[in-house]
């Protein structure tokens, strides 16, 4: 999961794709177990809904961005809401790994990474134009190096870094760790959890 490097060094030509963990992998740490998801519910955290409607909404966000990619395994309906529920997910799970250590990202730090990735970028229309190539919607720039700056921390509170292979296993352990605690679990409409892969993967039933 070499996309947790940071923008500027995982991009140092800026012809290269930006790396994006939670727009750009199939998934992280969903949970379809665990007992039913409750009614309305698209997933259950620690006995918190992430409603169906937040998902619709983060949807309607992340079509702006896979319109103009039509080649887009990910950009159906199902892949959208997948995508969708997995960067919600996701941020409830970084921040429980963070919280879990005694670390934390404040708002601040997170936009002198963005501020700095704009400057290398050559201003911030510019940022948000290989963002949004990557599936980052200009509204959610913010959450992304919220996101970003925190698995990095995860990472780095063990010594390593989180662009390395060292560093991936780090992340998803603790990721696993914060889902386990937090008793995840996801609708099975978005999908089945593979716990080995540590991946929320599309229903593929046997024919």
């Amino acid at each position: 999961m070499n996309r947790l490097a940071t923008v500027r060094r995982a991009l140092a030509p800026a012809a290269r794709a930006l790396p994006v963990l939670a727009a750009g992998l199939g998934a992280l740490l969903l949970c379809s177990c665990g007992g039913p998801v409750q009614a309305g519910a698209a997933a259950v955290l620690d006995g918190e809904r992430i409603s169906l409607t937040a998902v619709q909404e983060r949807v309607a966000e992340l079509r702006t961005v896979t319109a103009a990619s039509p080649g887009d395994a990910d950009a159906g309906a199902e892949g959208l809401a997948r995508r969708a529920v997995t960067q919600l997910v996701l941020d409830a799970l970084v921040s429980r790994a963070l919280a879990d250590r005694g670390l934390s990202v404040g708002a601040g730090e997170a936009a002198a990474a963005r501020a700095a990735d704009e400057v290398w970028a050559g201003g911030s229309a510019r940022l948000e134009q290989l963002l949004a190539a990557r599936g980052v919607p200009a509204v959610e720039v913010d959450r992304y190096y919220l996101q970003q700056v925190g698995i990095r921390r995860l990472a780095a509170a063990r010594g390593q870094d989180a662009g390395t292979e060292a560093g991936d296993t780090e992340v998803r352990r603790a990721l696993a760790e914060a889902a386990a605690a937090l008793h995840v679990r996801v609708n099975p409409r978005y999908g089945s959890w593979d716990a080995q892969r540590v991946v929320l993967a599309p229903d593929r039933p046997d024919r």
